[in-house]
Order: structure tokens, then C-alpha cells, then sequence
């Protein structure tokens, strides 16, 4: 069973921050990889041809094992969600007349992109809204809709491991098997739970598996993975960087060459200066903390901490998703009375506990740095609500 991590931190003690799914906070480590990487700058001279390829190979090595993928070479270097799914976007063949699905509230950088594909190229775009049955727990009902949708005329399947807003976990294995038996790209943004929740590539089988680094991840703003799967190999890239190119890292070196060629792989979707001397030494660190962890024991942790408070939250007129259908790293109380998100917010700001208030939910987000005494701060105020 792992242990509370908040030694790892330095968050204040009397702050009840259970909010990874905002932002995560700076592990020591990780910190430390920043400082140093800023520190190399003050003579760039001591950074050489290597550096600009070490430590992005070591990072697609890391997620690679994170997600049980066997080929790090499928792994691209991103600075946002937005520019993975865009990548994907941009190679995901569409015929017009054909649909696009997508899940009601999803993140904006996982519909934006999918609503101007749809509208260049003469599609449907398919939202499957969260089912208002009244009932407390509806992610089966949303899980079975979601399956309902994907038909014989849809091109792209675009979705998350958990909701954003509210945790509501979706069934990705049998969305890829609905997907790939109608011929659909499937396109996954895991940014609020790779790393805090088991996740087989191989078994998922996604076209593009889309990961941000600074939530669940551990690292910095601005930093991210993707996963492109054979549907993608030899696509378009958004950019043409330097490093893409098969032999780039003689240019370094001074021999200037232009080569068609690309890396093999999933190098030439890399952001251009995907080679952050400060940014990648720090997602290093944070993947091998989260490595170190285990998505199983995140989860795990997560669970055992809250179960004894499920109840309480309950008695304080709120409802949680069935545990099948949620993560226990990230979940949404709904009131059952009406929330006032003003008032709600301005309530658990007074009393030091940091959540979001996300539609009309209060969205939970504990992680490895917390403990019972967390959640009972939260269950108390919202007892006194």
C-alpha cells in the first residue's frame, strides 16, 4: 500500500488542496530537475549535441512504460492537448456526410478542432450529452449511449478516460472495439487520469492516446505526450522542426543538410524546440516519480482514502457516480438540494480546502499528497452548507 507522498511537496500545511485535476503541485524533484535545467543555461556552451536528443528519447522511453506501450518511438513530444488532438485532427480522414463523436461538456481541446473538422469537411458532429434521467449514478446509461452513437458512418471517435467536469469514467477498451469495428479513428485525452489510473495501450488500442503534463503527470505547464498508433504513421505533421528528420542531429554538429526523411515513428508530430533543456528534465523527474508509484497504487490510495467518507457526503445532500463508473482520483458531488457555486466556492475558500466548482458539480480531485484529514475538512463544510 503506498504511503502519503506530501513529504515530495511543499504545500502549505493548513491548505486542503484537492485539486489535481486544476494543476498539479511541484514535487521536490521536479523542482530540483527545473532548477538545475536553468541553471545549465547560464553557460550554454556545457549543452551539446546529445542534450537535444538524450533526454527526449529518455522521456518517450518513460511514457511508454507508463501507458505498457512496447514502442517508445510512437511517442511525440506535444506543449498542449490541443496541439495532439490537432495533429490527430489533421490526419483523421473524414468523408463528408460521415459523423464525428464526441461526449457532452468534454474538454474544449478535445471539441474545438472536432467542430471545425466537421464543418470544412461537411460532417456530423455527434455530442452524447450526460443522461438527465435523475438519476444519482448515470454513467452506465452515458457509457451505453456513447456505444449507441458510434455507427457504421462514423470516421472519428473522440473522447476521455474520465470526464473533466465531474469524473464519470467511460469504458475506453469496448469504445475501441465499437470503433474499430465500424473503421472509426478513436482519439483519447487522458490527461485526467493517465498516471493516476491503469492504462494498457496495447489493450486500448487508441489512434492517438493525448496526454497534458501537468495534471496527473507531475510536471510542468506547457509540456505533454501522445501516443499515435499505425493509423497515423507517415501522416502530416503541424510544424516541420529540425529535429524531426532523420540525421538532424548532425546539424548540430554544422553540417547543414535537408533530408525528406523523417525519424521513425511519432518524432515528426514533435513540437518544434521540443528539446527544453528546462521543461524535459523536469517531466523526466515527474515520470519517474509517477513510475515509481505505480498508476495502480495511485489509484488504490485514492480509494482507501475516501471510501470512509462516501457517506458523509451523502448525508450532506450530495451524490457521487457508482465506484464502477468513477475514478476515485477524480469525482463530481452533486448537490441534491441546488448548488449555489458562489456561495459554495466562497465557503470552501474560507475554510482552506482548494476544489473546483465545474457546472453543476463540485469536482474532487485527492491525489497521493493527501490524507483523511483532507476530505474531512471538505466533508465538514460541506455538512455546514
Amino acid at each position: 500500500m503506498l504511503e502519503c507522498q506530501r513529504h515530495r511537496f511543499q504545500l502549505p500545511s493548513d491548505l486542503h488542496y484537492l485539486n489535481c485535476a486544476y494543476m498539479a503541485p511541484l514535487a521536490r524533484e521536479v523542482e530540483a530537475a527545473g532548477r538545475e535545467g536553468m541553471a545549465r543555461r547560464r553557460d550554454p556552451s556545457t549543452i551539446v549535441s546529445d542534450d537535444f536528443f538524450d533526454q527526449a528519447d529518455a522521456l518517450r522511453e518513460r511514457f511508454a512504460r507508463l501507458i505498457g506501450g512496447s514502442d517508445p518511438r510512437r511517442v511525440a513530444i506535444i506543449p498542449a492537448v490541443s496541439y495532439g488532438i490537432a495533429t490527430g485532427a489533421r490526419n483523421a480522414a473524414v468523408p463528408r456526410g460521415q459523423n464525428i463523436v464526441i461526449l457532452g461538456e468534454q474538454f474544449p481541446s478535445n471539441v474545438y478542432v472536432w467542430m471545425r473538422k466537421a464543418k470544412e469537411n461537411g460532417a456530423e458532429l455527434r455530442t452524447v450529452e450526460r443522461p438527465s434521467t435523475g438519476d444519482p449514478s448515470p454513467g452506465a446509461a452515458w457509457n451505453e449511449r456513447l456505444l449507441e452513437a458510434i455507427d457504421g458512418d462514423t470516421a472519428v471517435v473522440a473522447t476521455p478516460i474520465v470526464h473533466w467536469a465531474d469524473g464519470t469514467r467511460f469504458d475506453v477498451a469496448a469504445v475501441g472495439r465499437r470503433a474499430r469495428e465500424v473503421g472509426a479513428a478513436f482519439v483519447i485525452d487522458g490527461t485526467q487520469s493517465i498516471g493516476a489510473m491503469p492504462f494498457d495501450v496495447e489493450e486500448v488500442a487508441p489512434d492517438a492516446l493525448v496526454v497534458a503534463g501537468y495534471k496527473t503527470l507531475f510536471g510542468p505547464y506547457q509540456s505533454g505526450l501522445a501516443w499515435f498508433g499505425e493509423r497515423f504513421d507517415g501522416g502530416v505533421p503541424l510544424e516541420e522542426p529540425w529535429a524531426a528528420r532523420e540525421s538532424s542531429e548532425l546539424f548540430v554538429s554544422g553540417r547543414l543538410e535537408y533530408v525528406q526523411e523523417y525519424r521513425p515513428g511519432a518524432a515528426r508530430y514533435d513540437v518544434g524546440e521540443r528539446s527544453n533543456q528546462i521543461q524535459l528534465p523536469m517531466l523526466n523527474a515527474a515520470l519517474d516519480m509517477v513510475l515509481e508509484w505505480g498508476p495502480e497504487r495511485v489509484q488504490e490510495y485514492c480509494a482507501t482514502l475516501l471510501e470512509p467518507f462516501e457517506d458523509a457526503f451523502r448525508e450532506a445532500g450530495f451524490d457521487l457516480e457508482d465506484r464502477a463508473w468513477r475514478g476515485a482520483h477524480l469525482f463530481g458531488l452533486r448537490s441534491r438540494r441546488g448548488l449555489d457555486a458562489d456561495a459554495t466556492a466562497a465557503a470552501l475558500r474560507q475554510a482552506r480546502v482548494f476544489v473546483s466548482v465545474r457546472g453543476t458539480a463540485i469536482r474532487v480531485a485527492p491525489q497521493v499528497y493527501n490524507d483523511s484529514s483532507d476530505l474531512e475538512a471538505l466533508a465538514v463544510t460541506l455538512r455546514a452548507l
